[in-house]
């Protein structure tokens, strides 16, 4: 499996800060819900760790959930969507997991479904850029 089968990653010309806000703007105009923003780099700092810039943005549409809930309640395994904001070699990029993934570990969900939510994904990426 290589990394674009299960990722969408996006290069951005705005700083670390900016890309993060832009998603979360992105998030709110799509009508996704925001449950929580991770700072990998602040909370690995705590521990004695260095890292990169790293957010790990948690977000939800109910419509998809539902939807996916109703076929399988494992499906919770891989919810909620995440979309990162990270910083490497000078480069800022915004990277989401394709929801047509699931579709894979999980046959009750069609492509179509999962391609569906994967679209407001790329929506959300694309207008964060």
């Amino acid at each position: 499996m290589k990394t674009e089968d299960f990722a969408y990653i996006v290069e951005t010309e705005k700083s670390f800060d900016e890309a993060v806000v832009s998603v979360l703007k992105s998030v709110e105009k799509k009508g996704w819900s925001l449950f929580n923003v991770y700072d990998i780099k602040e909370r690995l700092a705590v521990k004695g760790f260095e890292q990169k810039p790293l957010k790990i943005i948690e977000i939800c549409s109910a419509k998809h959930a539902n939807n996916f809930l109703n076929k399988n309640r494992l499906i919770s395994l891989c919810m909620p969507c995440k979309i990162n904001v990270l910083e490497e070699d000078e480069k800022v990029e915004i990277i989401g997991m394709k929801p047509t993934i699931i579709s894979q570990f999980f046959p009750e969900v069609s492509k179509e479904e999962a391609q569906e939510a994967e679209k407001d994904i790329k929506e959300i990426i694309d207008d964060a850029k």
